[in-house]
């Protein structure tokens, strides 16, 4: 019996879809049943290695966040993929944190960067930005130039420029190394466009 036969056996309402592609499996969960699903995974089919979570924003669309869970059983050398919903009001999910002790930076992060609440972990906080940032940067509505955060004394609370931000790549038809955003000056532009053009 393969991973999503005994899960939509154990938990048939909660399994929404499933997808296989090149030996690695994609089910589709609700968000209520993640906790239960999550510990049948790891007490019952082995799957003891947690290498991710994600999250994904579908800007536009109701559930709009979902969150993706990377699981590996290294007991049958099995990757499996989770993936639920998080609607933009409720905005939270149960936590996983104790059941996989890497998913506290996990979750931390999608906290930080998306504003997905993970209840019961024991220390919810930013990871990447400072207490009290008001946004999350990888929300799609969120400016690549960022957001005036009316924070004195605190570092980059000023809007970059777009042009020559730090998350803009230099237009040329250069390498990686040209493109990147360190290649701010034309000075360095010109040496590094040579230097790619070298044999």
């Amino acid at each position: 019996m393969t991973i999503s036969e005994q899960l939509s056996t154990a938990f048939p309402s909660a399994v929404l879809k499933t997808h296989s592609f090149r030996d690695e499996t994609t089910i589709t969960i609700q968000a209520a049943s993640l906790r239960d699903i999550c510990f049948h995974l790891k007490e019952k089919s082995a799957f003891n290695y947690l290498i991710d979570i994600s999250s994904v924003d579908h800007f536009g669309e109701e559930p709009r966040f979902e969150v993706v869970y990377e699981l590996y059983s290294m007991a049958h050398g099995i990757h499996l993929r989770l993936k639920t919903t998080v609607s933009e009001d409720a905005c939270e999910i149960a936590t996983v944190s104790d059941l996989w002790p890497t998913a506290d930076w996990h979750e931390r992060e999608a906290y930080d960067m998306m504003g997905i609440r993970f209840l019961k972990h024991p220390d919810l906080r930013r990871i990447l930005m400072w207490e009290g940032y008001p946004f999350h940067p990888l929300r799609k509505d969120f400016p690549l130039e960022g957001k005036h955060s009316e924070m004195p004394g605190v570092a980059f609370s000023e809007p970059a420029p777009l042009a020559g931000g730090p998350f803009v790549t230099v237009p040329t038809d250069g390498t990686t190394q040209v493109r990147e955003p360190r290649a701010r000056h034309a000075g360095d532009l010109t040496r590094l466009e040579k230097t790619s053009s070298e044999p």
